[in-house]
């Protein structure tokens, strides 16, 4: 598998993310819902056809709309905020790092 490259400053616009959805989380106390998001977004991965999955189309009506998806709007919203602060990552990004930022425990390694 070929090495991924990541751009320096996109990695600085991830940590920045990062930082912010630990401050929404504290401040909002939505943990499991955004958790939520980030499952539901990933969760459309069909390993027949290697398509789907973690690519932030769950921001779109005709998918947060899927009964499955019942009040994942409130979540999305959520990370508009975030966005609004960090608007050079891309949302399929921004939904894991929530993911990721609940799953990381304080003063441990960073996944």
């Amino acid at each position: 598998m070929a090495k991924v490259i990541v751009d320096s400053e996109y990695l600085k616009e991830v940590e920045k993310a990062r930082r912010e959805l630990r401050a929404l989380i504290a401040n909002k106390n939505c943990a499991p819902i955004m958790l939520r998001l980030a499952w539901h977004d990933a969760g459309t991965y069909d390993v027949n056809t290697k398509t789907g999955g973690p690519n932030g189309s769950i921001r779109n009506e005709e998918e947060f709309t899927h009964g499955a998806n019942n009040g994942l709007k409130i979540a999305i919203d959520f990370c508009e905020q975030v966005k609004s602060k960090c608007p050079k990552i891309t949302y399929a990004d921004l939904y894991q790092v929530f993911k990721l930022g609940l799953i990381e425990q304080p003063h441990k390694p960073k996944i």
